[in-house]
């Protein structure tokens, strides 16, 4: 799996220190490229996004940010600016690392909030790409490994078709946030970065899960949650399979792939739940889910469901979510009809079922 958290946070701090002190004798009252800050102010905005981004976590902020921000001491200089880097590095490397699962606090993107994994990727982000600036005001190069960029795409980019090569990664990276050309794409002046949504719904949360996380579950692995035991079951594999085919394909579309269903009593992950893809031309969405053995005649999968369509219909263009379900699978069937779901005209032999915005 694309790692992210405290070690990449770390080897991102490494990067840009190297960087920045290959030009740590020229001029850093200059501004940084395509911003206005100079570039000792846009240090500073590095280590305030990695101090920041640690309390949030810490402070387990829930609809604001922390209401504080650090600034370098009078006279400080490049080399200070460097070390403050590295010490606010260390911070959130450590408080990453050491975030309970499940914990999320305030961010704006998309929706209210992220988990330590979406703190790391935007830390990693914040360095990598205002290094860059920096960089390139000074004339030093700053391209970093292409594993870092690989990750900070899969987790924060899951819209932007991913790079065909590993000497593509940094190109797409500086493309996705507005800062270069590729071949084919139309150059961006506006973009956004997207945390994995978390939904509740009673004993349970819909955790969104990244390309990261469905190419390792689609290979065999956890995709970076604790199972219940018999899972993840096959229709939920089928599902992160389904995910990273879309993503690596590009025509993966953010809230409208696979979510899975995690306990909150205990951070069990106990099936997936999701969509067949975005909406059609008339605004119809095919949903579908997949319980372990050990969840199921629980209600579960009726809470999710409910949770997960009330969120879908308000969501622009979107009329109806369908769900199309054999005829034998009648535990699936009280499924839809307890989360609001209406019995329409069978598709080819199965039962179809619809809620309506």
């Amino acid at each position: 799996m694309l790692s992210m958290g405290g070690d990449q946070v770390e080897e991102a701090v490494a990067h840009a220190a190297k960087v920045l002190r290959a030009g740590v004798e020229l001029d850093w009252s200059v501004k940084a490229g395509g911003l206005d800050w100079s570039c000792l102010k846009t240090a500073e905005h590095i280590a305030g996004d990695l101090v920041a981004y640690a309390g949030q976590l810490t402070g387990r902020a829930k609809d604001s940010y922390v209401p504080f921000e650090i600034a370098f001491d009078e006279g400080s200089g490049p080399e200070d600016a460097i070390r403050v880097i590295e010490s606010t590095g260390g911070l959130l490397s450590a408080v990453v690392r050491t975030t309970p699962p499940g914990v999320r606090a305030y961010h704006p993107y998309p929706s209210g909030s992220a988990d330590a994994v979406g703190f790391a990727a935007m830390g990693v982000a914040e360095v990598l790409l205002h290094t860059y600036d920096i960089a390139q005001a000074l004339g030093v190069d700053a391209e970093p490994p292409a594993a870092l960029c690989e990750a900070v795409l899969a987790w924060l980019f899951p819209q932007v078709p991913p790079a065909r090569t590993p000497a593509e990664q940094w190109a797409t990276l500086l493309w996705a946030t507005g800062r270069g050309s590729l071949a084919g794409r139309p150059r961006l002046d506006k973009w956004r970065w997207h945390n994995a949504l978390s939904i509740p719904a009673g004993r349970v949360v819909l955790r969104e899960v990244s390309p990261a996380s469905a190419a390792d579950l689609a290979a065999g692995g956890t995709g970076g949650l604790t199972w219940i035991e018999g899972g993840p079951f096959d229709g939920t594999r089928r599902a992160a399979e389904m995910v990273t085919k879309a993503y690596a394909s590009g025509v993966h579309r953010p809230e409208w792939g696979m979510f899975a269903l995690v306990r909150v009593e205990d951070e069990v992950a106990i099936g997936g739940m999701g969509f067949h893809g975005p909406p059609d031309e008339e605004g119809v969405a095919e949903v579908g889910y997949d319980l372990a053995v050990g969840a199921r005649g629980r209600g579960y999968a009726s809470e999710a469901l409910a949770a997960l369509s009330t969120v879908a219909l308000t969501r622009p263009g979107v009329t109806a979510l369908l769900a199309v379900i054999e005829p034998e699978n009648t535990p699936s069937q009280a499924v839809v009809t307890r989360a609001g779901y209406t019995r329409i005209s069978d598709r080819e032999g199965n039962q179809a079922y619809l809620r309506r915005a």
